[in-house]
């Protein structure tokens, strides 16, 4: 080998060392990173049992869906279509409805308090609050970015929201100002697509767009513990568009019963499920 001047090989020295420093570092990264995805334990599977079956109506693009005081609400979805619905559940039809304007697009619905719903917009930056005995539009809040889901907990003192990616927001409902955040992820890393949610036992319940799956997350750790597969009730429903997806769960926490359907489908299923 060549001599080399000591102020060359001190350099060589240097970039050899912050070099092996880099790789080690990036090595370590992508260990943490492995390890962060591994430590999440694969989600059980369960399978849903169907305890009955109720009409839905084939017009409603179902966004949000909701049961508070032993009566069902609905958010649908769609430009110049989206309302704010009061459901019988034995005929499917509007018991009290209201329709957004054109410019709103319809998502996700929670209950807040005794007494509100709030309504979310698709990409219209808007929650809008109202009565819930009257559907009377009472309030607004602003909010950056989509909204797809959203939900209380039990005690009603946080909303979550979903917006399409693996994030779900946690917000106060007087402000609707963002408390924390926290990333979905199962056994493979982040979990995207989040959409529809229902807060059921503890746990947050989302569907997953365009599948047939709903994610059972745990709200501390945001790790999807099991994945409820409703794909057998797609046999049980008339012909449907490819938009016309499985979206939409409400939880009736006096009885326990759990409430499913689809955009546009023409039955809204009863459930068990058994994790």
């Amino acid at each position: 080998m060549k001599n080399l001047p000591l102020l060359t090989l001190s350099l060589l020295f240097v970039l050899s060392a912050c070099g092996a420093g880099t790789a080690s570092r990036k090595a370590a990264s992508q260990g943490s990173e492995e390890q962060a995805v591994a430590a999440v334990p694969e989600p059980k599977r369960v399978v849903p049992t169907v305890v009955a079956e109720y009409p839905h109506d084939l017009q409603a693009y179902t966004q949000g869906l909701l049961w508070a005081d032993g009566t069902l609400y609905e958010s649908t979805g769609e430009y110049g279509q989206s309302s704010l619905r009061r459901v019988e559940l034995a005929t499917g039809k509007s018991a009290r409805q209201v329709q957004l304007p054109d410019r709103f697009f319809g998502e996700g619905l929670a209950r807040v308090g005794d007494s509100l719903l709030y309504q979310l917009t698709w990409q219209e930056q808007r929650c809008l609050v109202y009565d819930k005995r009257t559907f009377r539009q009472v309030g607004v809040f602003a909010y950056s970015g989509e909204g797809w889901g959203l939900t209380a907990n039990a005690s009603g003192d946080s909303l979550y929201m979903s917006d399409g990616t693996a994030w779900i927001r946690v917000l106060d409902p007087a402000t609707f100002a963002q408390q924390r955040r926290f990333e979905v992820r199962d056994h493979r890393g982040p979990v995207t697509l989040l959409n529809e949610l229902e807060w059921v036992d503890g746990k947050l319940w989302a569907n997953v767009y365009l599948t047939d799956l709903i994610a059972i997350i745990d709200p501390v750790t945001g790790w999807v513990t099991h994945y409820v597969d409703c794909s057998a009730l797609e046999t049980r429903i008339t012909h449907r568009r490819d938009t016309d997806v499985f979206n939409g769960v409400a939880y009736d926490p006096a009885t326990g019963r759990i409430f499913v359907t689809g955009k546009n489908w023409d039955k809204l299923f009863e459930i068990t499920v058994e994790p």
